[in-house]
């Protein structure tokens, strides 16, 4: 199978670190494309408002999604999935329904740009949390490469120099328990399809969030219909050119290009949103990119399987 052939899967594509076929400026092209499109996730959601609750917000956004789950119907109906991998699907799931609603949450009450930095953590995290369950090696370089990262997430937040809210706590959880579904489908991809691993976590979602929506459901308007669909349009494309970037150049070539998201969702939240540029945001962003840009380099330089996702790997 082609490697272009594979279906897109979050978190799990983002593992094909090295391409045999080696094109730099295409890999950077196609990560230029992804990184516009999850900004345009950002502010469509962000013009959504806080009128539709973030549960159905994260639910329509899914359950319109569905449509592009399509073509992997077949090999879903075909895996005979055990007892074990169902349960990890299932606790896969029930993480991404809570990280996703906390996103959406998150986009309602904090600025795009702090909603981008804040993200970034995702990979750091899976980083940490491999060495505590998967036995991945901690060596003194990416001990320190990653309390840099954690020290950006401070520079972010700056505790006790300004109050933190709702929506910063919720972007933790974010990046948290999206680490935890990053992990599965690591260990999941080493035994189904990539079709079964993406197909699974959108119907798991779905079905997660399915109850959440119905117990704050509020009417949707046509409009906002539509600019969920937008939603579910630009973070599929997202993946699918991700993917295309990753095979055509590696990971070590693209990961750099991800700052330039930090640099759109401030110049958005500043031009279309009315939010003011946060020096000590961008400052924070710049180090925790950094810090997973060099564990990933570290990686291939190690020649070994990747574990550290891209930044791109963990979005909604």
């Amino acid at each position: 199978m082609n490697r272009l052939d594979i279906p897109l899967v979050p978190g799990v594509n983002a593992l094909m670190s090295e391409s045999v076929n080696t094109r730099p400026l295409a890999g950077v092209f196609w990560m230029l494309v992804t990184g516009a499109c999850f900004v345009m996730v950002t502010a469509l959601v962000k013009t959504l408002g806080p009128r539709v609750p973030a549960a159905e917000a994260a639910f329509l956004r899914y359950a319109l999604g569905l449509v592009f789950l399509l073509p992997m119907i077949r090999p879903m109906l075909r895996a005979r999935l055990s007892k074990r991998q169902l349960g990890l699907f299932g606790l896969r799931g029930l993480a991404h329904t809570i990280g996703v609603t906390m996103w959406f949450y998150a986009m309602t009450q904090i600025p795009i740009a702090e909603v981008t930095a804040m993200n970034y953590l995702s990979p750091v995290f899976v980083t940490i949390a491999a060495a505590l369950f998967l036995g991945e090696t901690l060596a003194l370089r990416r001990v320190l490469a990653i309390v840099a990262a954690l020290i950006g997430a401070l520079i972010i937040l700056r505790p006790g120099f300004r109050e933190l809210s709702s929506g910063h706590l919720a972007m933790l959880a974010t990046a948290l328990v999206f680490s935890i579904g990053y992990l599965i489908a690591k260990i999941m991809s080493d035994e189904v399809s990539p079709a079964v691993v993406v197909g699974m976590l959108s119907v798991t979602v779905t079905i997660g969030l399915a109850p959440l929506a119905a117990s704050v459901w509020v009417t949707p308007t046509l409009t906002e219909l539509l600019i969920l669909m937008g939603v579910a349009t630009f973070a599929t494309a997202g993946h699918y050119t991700m993917t295309l970037a990753f095979a055509a150049a590696p990971v070590t070539v693209t990961q750099p290009v991800t700052f330039l998201q930090l640099v759109w969702a401030v110049l958005l939240g500043w031009l279309v949103f009315g939010e003011g540029v946060d020096i000590w945001v961008l400052l924070g962003g710049v180090l925790i990119i950094s810090a997973i840009t060099f564990i990933t380099w570290r990686e291939a330089v190690l020649k070994r399987r990747a574990v550290t996702p891209t930044v791109n790997a963990t979005k909604v």
